[in-house]
This record gives C-alpha cells, structure tokens and sequence, in this order.
C-alpha cells in the first residue's frame, strides 16, 4: 500500500477514535461570542472553525431556521435580531425584538419566533416573514428561558427573579398557568413526549422536573461534585435525548457537564468541560453534544453514546449560545 494512502487512513482512524466513531453527516454549528460580538462556524468534518461573522452587541440567543438556510442571533445591546445569511454569513435583515432580548425559540412550523426581552419583563411574538410584532405578553421579572412543546401548543418562559415557569397558549398569546421553581432559572426543556419539563435553577442549584399536564413540580435534581463548592454548582443549559433516556445539564463555574438518567433522575458521571459552562446543543442525531463555556472561549464536544469528552475548539470571546444545522 502507498505510503502516502497509509498516513490517510491513519488519520481518518484517529478522527474516528476522537470522536467515538466517524459521524453519519458533517454538519455546522454556530456560536455566539458574547464579547466578540460574533458568531464562530464550526464544521464537525473537520472539528475546525471554519468562519467568524460579525454581528450587533453582546450576542446571546441563537438558533437556524427550519431549513438551515438563515442564523437568528440576539443582538441583546443593539435591542435587536439580526438575521445572518447561513451560506455568507451576512446580516441580511433585522428583526423588531423589543428591549435587550436575551433567548428565543422558532415555532416548530418555522414561524413565528417567540423571544424573551430581559428589560421589560415580556415575551414578544414576533412574524419573521413580515418583521411584525405579534403581541407582547407580560410575564415575570428577568425572562429569559425558552421552551416549546413539542406539539407546538404550549410556549414556557422562566423569569430569572420571579422564580417562575410561565405556561403560554400559543394559539391566544394568554399566559394560562405560572408554576414556582428555585432561584434564577435559567433554561427550559420539554421531553420529547411532552410530558415533562426541565427547568435549571442557575442560583437554586437544581433543575425542576414539572410534570406538564399536573402544572406542579415533581422531582427536584440536585448535584454534588467533590472539590467542587456548592455555590459553583449553576446549572443553565439543559438536553434531554429524543429516545428519554439521557440528560445534559451544564454546570457553569463547576466546569462539568452533568449526565443524568432520565427515567430515575439519578445523576450519574460528571464531565470535565471548559470554564463556565453555558448552553448545550445535540448534532440532529444526537451523536455529538457541545457546550459554550465562557471564560475559557471554547467549546467542548462530548460523544454522546460515549459519554465522553472528545475534544476542544477554541472560538470567540465569551461564547455563550450555540446552534446546529438540521442538515
């Protein structure tokens, strides 16, 4: 065999043992770098930072549209939303958000975008086709978390300062239930059946497990990790596997990513990540999860299956949301 062929297929052999095994689809993921005022892409062909975008002020929020063609990134300083073409990586327009928006979510139809403004204590809906404000509903004080059911029906926003999960109609934009959590919450996760919602409590050092249909809290998960102090134990991102097994809470300060047992909540390992570990997306099949972690300006990526960190890439300064292409 050709030398040259032989050093080829070593490194496609090391890749593979990176990664656990070589991924089915190469897709791209996007970071927003708080203070870089940009978004890092990334291919997870190659693991490398292939681009970075310039963007509006303080970039937090951030996700792709159904068809992986345009970047939502909030422009939290700029008190906007701006709107990245994916294949240039230019700001082709720019969305009405209302005052400092923090986190949003895409309606699972593609639109409207709901979007949580951490100034004005209000979620805004807003037409992506028609940049057009829908309603602005009031809710708690500091919203920030966002999550969707996934048949679309029930919006939930969390209130950093109230403590509260708000249960939205997304037919009647009507908040129809508020349920209390622990201090600070921070993010919100439907299963994939619906049923269950987690809610991380970045001060209260837990994350809320609320049954949907009941409206009330019925486990609270709570983390030890030696050699860690309790109060750095913040826990912010979370991902729940399609198949309801498996979760991933991001543990700020603590630097670790928390692999939880879905069905029984137990918590069993704890992963070493970068510091201050922030938001978590999955690859579409779920083979890869990555976090942001801040003050370290990286992202980390864990083997799934594995349950294992594999690798570290270096983006931006103070990366904070991340995202995936569908495709």
């Amino acid at each position: 065999m050709d030398r040259c062929v032989k050093a080829g297929l070593g490194l496609a052999a090391l890749g593979a043992m990176l990664l656990g095994s070589a991924p089915a689809e190469a897709y791209t993921v996007y970071v927003s770098n708080e203070k870089g005022n940009s978004v890092s892409v990334i291919d997870t062909a190659t693991m490398a930072v292939t681009g970075t975008w310039k963007v509006g002020r303080r970039p937090r929020g951030i996700t792709v549209s159904r068809d992986g063609k345009e970047v939502f990134v909030c422009a939290s300083d700029d008190d906007r939303i701006d709107v990245l073409d994916a294949a240039t990586g230019k700001v082709v327009r720019s969305l009405r958000s209302g005052p400092d928006p923090e986190q949003f979510i895409l309606d699972r139809s593609g639109n409207p975008l709901y979007v949580a403004n951490e100034d004005d204590s209000q979620v805004t809906i807003i037409d992506i086709e028609k940049n057009k404000v829908l309603a602005e509903i009031p809710v708690g004080v500091e919203p920030e978390g966002m999550g969707l059911s996934p048949d679309g029906k029930v919006l939930v926003n969390t209130s950093e300062t109230t403590n509260m999960a708000h249960f939205i109609d997304t037919k009647t934009f009507q908040v129809i239930d508020n349920v209390l959590v622990d201090a600070r919450p921070r993010f919100a996760e439907f299963t994939a059946d619906g049923k269950f919602l987690w809610v991380s409590a970045e001060v209260g050092g837990t994350v809320s497990v609320i049954d949907v249909a009941a409206r009330r809290v019925v486990k609270k998960i709570t983390f030890k990790i030696p050699s860690v102090n309790d109060e750095a134990i913040q826990p912010v991102g979370i991902r729940i596997t399609k198949d309801g097994t498996k979760a991933f809470v991001a543990l700020g300060p603590a630097n670790r990513v928390a692999v939880i047992d879905a069905k029984t909540y137990d918590v069993q390992k704890y992963l070493p990540v970068g510091q201050r570990v922030w938001q978590l997306a999955f690859t579409p099949d779920q083979a890869m999860l990555f976090s942001t972690n801040g003050t370290s300006n990286d992202v980390s990526v864990i083997d799934v299956a594995a349950e294992k960190v594999v690798k570290s890439i270096p983006v931006g300064l103070l990366p904070w949301g991340v995202a995936i292409s569908p495709n």
